[in-house]
Order: C-alpha cells, then structure tokens, then sequence
C-alpha cells in the first residue's frame, strides 16, 4: 500500500468488482486508451483476476471515499509492441480514473507517485507512457509528471481492433 496526500494506491482486491464496474462501463474511460467498456460485475472481476493482479498494478482509492475510482500501474515493455524502445530496465505505465474524478489533479498524483517508487524503489532506468491521438487528458498527466515526448507510431491496431496513432513519452532516472 502506497500513501499520497489525498490516495491511497493499492492492491485490487475481488470485492473491488463492484466499484470498478461502475467506473469501467463508461465508455469515455476505457475507449479513448483502448479498452472496451466492462460490461459487468461479472466482467470486472475477471478483469481484477487477470489483468488487475498484476504486481505492481494499483487500486486508486481517495481518502475521502475509500472506494476505488481508478487504477495506475507498471508492466514490463514487449518487443512485438513497441520494437524501437529499449527493455533493459524499462517500464510502461498505464492509468485511468472515473469521470466523476477527472480534472482533480488525482491522476498526476497516483502517476508521480508509482514514478518515484519506480526510480527509487524497483531500480527502473525509464518509464514509458503512451497515449492515442485524441486522448489529451492522458498526455497531460504525463507532462505534469515531467515526461518527455519521444517519438508517435502511426497506422497501430489497438486492442479494439481500429487504427490509431500511438505517441510515446518517457522519464528517467538516468
């Protein structure tokens, strides 16, 4: 567990499949940085079963409600993803959070964050962090969080299957 000013990050938990159902059926969180809309409790657990329990994914929970409103995590970069980045030591970090909470300074909080564990804690040279064209909230939280932009890879399939152009940023502890 990770303690902000105003969040605490932690681990998905099973009895999170309510909370994060009734922020992930929105399609304005998921769509813009490639995901489907969960389309259940149901399809919410599976998620925090499989997607969600991954190490070093977080809960985003404020203090103010205790219920999870999103969630900030980091992963390893893959190859057949993201063939003109580096892995050694490298990280992606991904993140959303409910509608009701956009434009409170949350996201850059929790992102800043799990940044500083990355570079302080788990040895981690650079964090990536992408975003589609379009997804301008996303790319915000990343200049906030003293990201630079590398490059933009266009004609991309995401995971929903279009076409998007992807831009990439990154910060290091170099």
């Amino acid at each position: 567990m990770i303690n902000t000013n105003r969040l605490i990050l932690r681990h998905w938990q099973e009895n999170d499949a309510e909370a994060l159902y009734k922020y992930a059926k929105n399609p304005a969180v998921g769509q813009i940085a490639g995901w489907s809309p969960h389309t259940s409790v149901a399809h919410s657990l599976e998620i925090i079963r499989t997607v969600l329990s991954a190490p070093e994914i977080y809960a985003i929970v404020p203090k103010a409600t205790n219920e999870p409103v999103g969630s900030v995590g980091i992963m390893p970069y893959s190859n057949a993803q993201h063939d003109t980045i580096p892995q050694s030591r490298d990280m992606e970090i991904g993140y959303w959070i409910g509608v009701p909470y956009w434009g409170q300074g949350l996201m850059p909080e929790a992102v800043c964050c799990l940044l500083q564990r990355c570079f302080t804690d788990l040895d981690i040279q650079t964090v990536w962090g992408g975003y589609y064209d379009g997804n301008d909230r996303s790319r915000r939280v990343l200049e906030k969080c003293g990201f630079t932009y590398h490059h933009t890879e266009t004609d991309k399939i995401s995971p929903l299957g279009d076409v998007r152009t992807e831009h990439f940023m990154f910060s290091s502890n170099a």
